[in-house]
């Protein structure tokens, strides 16, 4: 990732004659095409979010059925959980750049594209070198498109980053708990092969594609750095990227991703057979997991749009955190017999997930200021979750039982909250660097 100060567009160059994010002509008198393209913006967003995890969750729900049919060793199976937050890490860092060059909108376009042949090519893959291959491909494609989400709505919606933070967030929360529940019986309604089962979700990531298409050529500059909203109204040059790295806040935003991403795969990886083996049945652990999910779908819209309207997003890390530390206090006391209580109070925890994405794009003045954040605060992020899902179960294996590793899940709870109040306070990283 570069650190040059650069914008999408440098807004050195002499301006053109204001025209629309399609590149029409456009004034205030045709706020028409505006709409137009805001609403076809939205579209996008809500598809392309439902495709960020179906990849991951799908192959969770049939890891058995994949790893007898292609000769899987237990190691490699294992493995296989810790590389998407790898995957995010590495190719989130191209975005920037990528963004830059091509648009943002044409990237997130190409990122659908390869989720859908990454999917397509892995169901009909005959190794396991395939496989992952394919695999990284579709991961490439989501780990691009989740940091530029919060830069499309920094661009195309400055005035509603927590409206529009939220419809997405909630979105794919959605294609996550759907991917996760409705995979196994659609393998089993299809004929039961595990290639069908995982290639059936190319389709809705190809639908996610066709949006973005009409806004390919979009390299207007960011609409949101002087407050034209998207509208084609003529924009005042805009600042220099910020070299995110010197800042306190994108770092302290960074190592905020990174644990609510670590408690959020832990708990995927894990809950289940926490449940299992206080003795509830494996039928009802999946139940479980999938309420925990489930709980994303309305918090997802409702707090980024609560923490848009605050100053300070401090108060909702720590409720948020107070709820997980509540939740892992429970499995570790009464794993069983509160078992619903802690599936949901850990669902709430979990939706801090959609408020670092809305800080992300409340902590930069600029979209070329956001580019940079995402980018760095996920990839950075992701790096930080990587180690947490193999040392859970590295405890669990060698202590004997789950009393040491949730009490490692609760305790991680506590330097989130710091990092997160940190995270929340109202400075842009403009200011600091």
């Amino acid at each position: 990732m570069s650190d040059e100060p650069q914008t999408l567009d440098p807004a050195t160059r002499k301006q053109p004659p204001a025209r629309s994010s399609a590149g029409a002509p456009d004034s205030p008198a045709s706020p028409g095409p505006a709409r137009w393209i805001g609403a076809l913006v939205a579209v996008g967003l809500v598809l392309s979010a439902l495709n960020l995890r179906p990849a991951i969750t799908s192959l969770g729900a049939l890891l058995e059925e994949v790893s007898a049919g292609l000769h899987m060793s237990g190691s490699v199976a294992g493995v296989l959980t810790s590389v998407p937050p790898l995957c995010f890490a590495v190719f989130g860092i191209a975005a920037p750049r990528l963004a830059r060059r091509f648009g943002p909108a044409a990237v997130v376009c190409a990122g659908m594209a390869a989720i859908a042949a990454g999917l397509v090519l892995r169901s009909l893959a005959g190794s396991t070198p395939a496989f992952l291959a394919a695999s990284a491909l579709a991961l490439m494609g989501i780990a691009l498109s989740n940091i530029l989400m919060p830069v499309l709505v920094k661009r195309y919606f400055p005035d509603r980053i927590g409206s529009m933070t939220g419809l997405y967030s909630m979105a794919l929360a959605l294609g996550t708990s759907v991917a996760a529940a409705a995979t196994v019986p659609l393998t089993d309604a299809l004929g039961g092969s595990w290639r069908l089962g995982l290639g059936i979700w190319a389709v809705l990531a190809a639908l996610a594609v066709l949006p973005w298409i009409p806004l390919i050529r979009d390299r207007s500059a960011d609409p949101g750095a002087a407050g034209s909203g998207g509208t084609g109204q003529p924009a005042a040059p805009a600042p220099a990227a910020p070299r995110v790295a010197r800042s306190r806040t994108a770092w302290a935003l960074a190592c905020f991703f990174g644990l609510q991403a670590t408690g959020a795969y832990i708990t995927m990886g894990w809950m289940p057979q926490i449940f299992r083996d206080a003795g509830v049945p494996a039928s009802t652990a999946g139940v479980l997991l999938a309420v925990t999910m489930v709980m994303g779908v309305p918090l997802a819209f409702v707090i980024p749009g609560l923490a848009s309207r605050l100053r300070h997003q401090g108060p909702i890390v720590v409720a948020l955190g107070l709820c997980g530390l509540s939740g892992y206090t429970g499995l570790y006391l009464a794993p069983a017999g509160g078992a619903w209580v802690w599936a949901v109070l850990l669902g709430i925890s979990n939706c801090s997930f959609p408020l670092a994405l809305t800080m992300i794009g409340m902590r930069s003045r600029t979209g070329a200021g956001v580019v940079k954040l995402s980018a760095f605060a996920q990839s950075v992020g992701y790096l930080i979750s990587i180690p947490g899902p193999l040392l859970v179960g590295v405890l669990y294996q060698h202590s004997g039982g789950w009393g040491l590793p949730v009490a490692l899940m609760g305790g991680l709870m506590i330097p989130q909250m710091i990092v997160g109040v940190l995270a929340g306070r109202d400075r842009t990283v403009e200011d600091e660097c």
